[in-house]
Order: structure tokens, then sequence, then C-alpha cells
């Protein structure tokens, strides 16, 4: 019997940029689960309220949509780095609490650095520690400029914060920063996309020289060119370089439930809702 992929579970795509055909192809590809980290939407944001309709929205709908292509959703939420620097965002931090009390929140992000700005380095540190005292683990988000430098002071926050490194993730890794990650003792996260950041083969690459131990792939598939099919991508080039089944498994399915089961609040089956509309609305147009 050939080798396959038999099942994935997606730790950072935003599919509030995404369509219902997304969803369809993801499932159709051996996506079973997900999680959904808040971050920019691209338009800035001028008040913390649409902040919270957008935690809401990760918190109801997103969940419903995804449950209707029988994946499970989860989602992670933070005040992301870019508008970590905008005054009339930082509010946001006040009501993180109340939000990641919520059943369907697994970790405390994306958080981390985009300018690497004393803005970033506050928000940064401050919610290190909702993670600690929510018993959550934290999804970090790595600059994508001036990489070496980001992870650098990034790893110096972390070290100053009481939050173990077996509870963060640190994302938008490359090969020129795994090596210090790797040693950190945090969890190994990689974004794959068409142009930019990962491709399936480096990823290859760097799995032959760093193991499969501690890595999270992910699409990170958001509103600009990118591809919510790009994990099962990088399985098919596993299995094509010699990686067998088992360490497709733990790389593309297990690694992300050890991680984010941290939380205790993983759910891995996609129950459909009782009822085919959400707050008067559905995805099924046309449907029954």
């Amino acid at each position: 019997m050939p080798s396959e992929i038999r099942r994935i579970f997606d730790p950072h795509i935003h599919m509030t940029s995404r369509t219902t055909d997304d969803y369809a192809a993801m499932h159709d590809a051996g996506v079973r689960a997900l999680v959904e980290p808040s971050f920019w939407l691209g338009q800035p944001r001028t008040s913390p309220a649409s902040f919270y309709d957008y935690f809401d929205a990760l918190l109801g709908w997103e969940p419903f949509r995804a449950a209707q292509y029988g994946i499970a959703h989860h989602c992670t939420l933070a005040l992301n780095p870019k508008e970590a620097n905008d005054p009339r965002c930082v509010p946001v931090l006040e009501e993180l609490p109340r939000y990641l009390l919520k059943d369907g929140v697994v970790a405390v992000g994306e958080i981390g650095y985009d300018a690497m700005t004393p803005a970033e380095d506050t928000a940064l540190a401050a919610q290190l520690e909702l993670a600690l005292a929510h018993g959550l683990p934290a999804l970090v988000h790595t600059p994508h400029r001036d990489k070496a430098a980001g992870l650098a002071r990034t790893l110096d926050v972390l070290r100053e914060s009481k939050l173990p490194p077996e509870r963060v993730v640190l994302d938008h890794l490359n090969e020129t920063t795994v090596g210090p990650a790797a040693d950190s003792g945090c969890w190994l996260g990689f974004s794959i996309y068409p142009d930019t950041k990962m491709d399936p083969d480096r990823m290859v690459r760097i799995l032959r020289v760093h193991g499969t131990e501690r890595v999270l792939v992910n699409s990170a598939a958001d509103w600009g060119r990118s591809d919510p099919l790009k994990t099962a991508h990088v399985g098919e080039a596993m299995l094509a370089a010699g990686f067998d089944e088992d360490a497709v498994d733990q790389v593309l399915w297990r690694n992300p439930i050890a991680f984010y089961g941290q939380s205790g609040r993983l759910r891995l089956e996609a129950a459909p809702p009782a009822e085919q509309l959400y707050q008067g609305n559905s995805v099924l147009r046309g449907g029954e």
C-alpha cells in the first residue's frame, strides 16, 4: 500500500481570510483540526471594540463555518505585535483576560515582534504573564525583518518571564533562526508559503537536520498570497524524501496536539452544529 497522509492539524491558519471552498479543499486534503490565531487584518483597527467583535467571531462564527466541513476550529487571542504600537489598540490588554477564559482559546497569540519597538516589548511581556496566569501556552511571532536580531530579543524577554519554554512556540522560523530557537527549548514553528517564508523542500531539509520533535508546520494562510494546503504539501514532500508515515503523522498531527493540548481545551471532533444557522446566518447557500 502506498504511503499516505492520514490526518492534518494546521496549527496556524487565518480562516477569517479564506472562503468556504478552502474549508472544503482542506478537508479533502486531510485537515481535521486547526488553530486560528488572532492577527492584524491589513486595515488598521481604530478602537478596541473592533478587536472584541473579531474575537467573538473567532469564538463563534468561524467554529460554525469550520464544522460545516468537518474541521474542529480553535483559536488563540492577543493584541498582535503590529497593533501593539497603536495607542488606540493598547486597551485591548485590559480586556483580554475575560476572553482567555473561553473554552475555544488554546493559547495566547500571536504575540512577539514586528518592528521591535519598546511598545512591542511591553505588550509581549504583559501577554506572556497572561499566558502564565491562565495556564495557556503562547504563540510567539518572530519578525519577518532582521530575523536573527528579532529572535535574540524574543528569547531575552522569554528568559525574563516565568513561562516555561515548553509552553512557547516560536513561529515563522527559517534556516537562520532554527538553531538558536531549538537550543532555547521552545517549540519550533514554520510557516509554508508559495513565494516567501519557507517552502516544502526547505522544510524537509530542516527536518533532516533537526528531526521531527517539537516541530509545528503551518500554512498561516491569510488574505495575501498563501495556500491553505501547504501543510499537506509538506507531508507529501516528507514522504517523497523518505520519511515514513509515522514521522509525517507526528509533524502534521501529534505535535500540534501535544503543544496546544497543554491548554486542556482541545476538542478534535468537529460535531456539526445542532442547527444550520448561526445567529440567523448560514454558510450553506441553497441547502435544505
